[in-house]
Parts: C-alpha cells; structure tokens; sequence
C-alpha cells in the first residue's frame, strides 16, 4: 500500500516533546485517519469543507497521496499530530510560495484532544521549521471567523491579524469570512 513516491522520499519525524510528535502521513495511516475523521465528522464539518466529500479510505489515501506530490515536488508537506500514541489530528504547509518565501498553515483536531496545548505546541514547531529550516520569511493562519478554538492558536503565538476575507470560504451552504493572522520571521526571532 506505500506508494512509490512514498518509498522514493524521506518520511519526516518533528518531536514536540515527550508525549508529541508530527510525522508525515503515509499509505499505511489512510485507515486511521479516516476512522479518526469519520468519528469527529460532526464535529469537524462545523468549521472544514472537505468533510463530506472524505468518505472512504480510498478519500483519505487520495489525500494522503497528494501530500506526498506536494511533498516530492517541495511545495510542502502534511503531517499527522501523534500524541501519546495515538493520531490526533493533522498539520500542514498549503503549497509554499517560494518566490514570496511564504506559507499558510491549516491544521484540525480530533474533538478528544482539545485542550492539552497540542496544537498550539504543533503549529509552533511548524513555525520553527518554516523559519529555520526552510528559510520562509512569513507564516499565515486564516481562521474562520467564530472558530474561537482555531483562531486562539495564532493569538497564544503572537501572529498579527492582517486583516478579513469576506465571503472566502463556501461551508456547505453558506460562505463563512476569514481572518488572516501572520507572523514574520524577525517578528517571531524577537517573540522567541
């Protein structure tokens, strides 16, 4: 079940600490993840359009494949939030614009895992990544408005509302408005 491109590229592992890491999605995840996201749909299709459309794993291993494109062609990559053992959620780069040097995080939960700091601890090491190691410049979050949970993450890490997206995101049967929050790397050097 591993693809080629799989076997081809390096898995990356980021350790958060003792009970976290971030690990990329591979083939043999499609099973759990899809269990973890058909167990959450409620709870997740509040906020996240792509949940009706994740029915299978056969859905899910198609996502898991197109990370991997996106991660061989070097335009980012996603990740599983592992906590405790157990997958918890996902982490991502949207494609990275290398010629601005700057990316979008997107990230979602499992409802169980709320409030232990996991994903503020994750998005600060995807943070960390994009700053150190793949030299970016900047880092956007867009949350929609009313998701007080997601929007508390870039908030606790210092970003900077940049300003609102009206209308930008279709939510099954409305549109919902976007905040974008950023943060820049000589911002972030002087946050650390």
């Amino acid at each position: 079940m591993t693809s080629r491109r799989e076997r081809n590229a390096p898995e990356l592992r980021i350790n958060i600490d003792s009970d976290t890491y971030l690990h990329t999605l591979t083939a043999r995840d499609a099973p759990q993840l899809f269990a973890l996201t058909d167990q959450n749909r409620l709870y997740l299709r509040k906020w996240l359009p792509w949940v009706d459309a994740t029915q299978s794993v056969e859905d899910t291993l198609a996502f898991i494949q197109s990370t991997w494109t996106q991660y061989a062609n070097n335009e980012g990559f996603s990740c599983g939030i592992w906590y405790k053992h157990q997958l918890a959620g996902t982490i991502g780069y949207h494609s990275i614009d290398w010629s601005n040097r700057k990316v979008e995080i997107g990230y979602w939960l499992a409802a169980v895992f709320q409030g232990k700091g996991i994903m503020t601890r994750s998005c600060r090491a995807m943070v960390v990544y994009a700053f150190d190691t793949l030299q970016l410049r900047k880092i956007e979050i867009r949350c929609a408005v009313g998701n007080h949970r997601s929007c508390a993450i870039p908030q606790r890490l210092g970003f900077r509302p940049e300003g609102l997206i009206r209308q930008a995101e279709w939510l099954y049967d409305h549109f919902v408005d976007l905040t974008v929050y950023a943060m820049l790397a000589h911002d972030w050097k002087q946050e650390v």
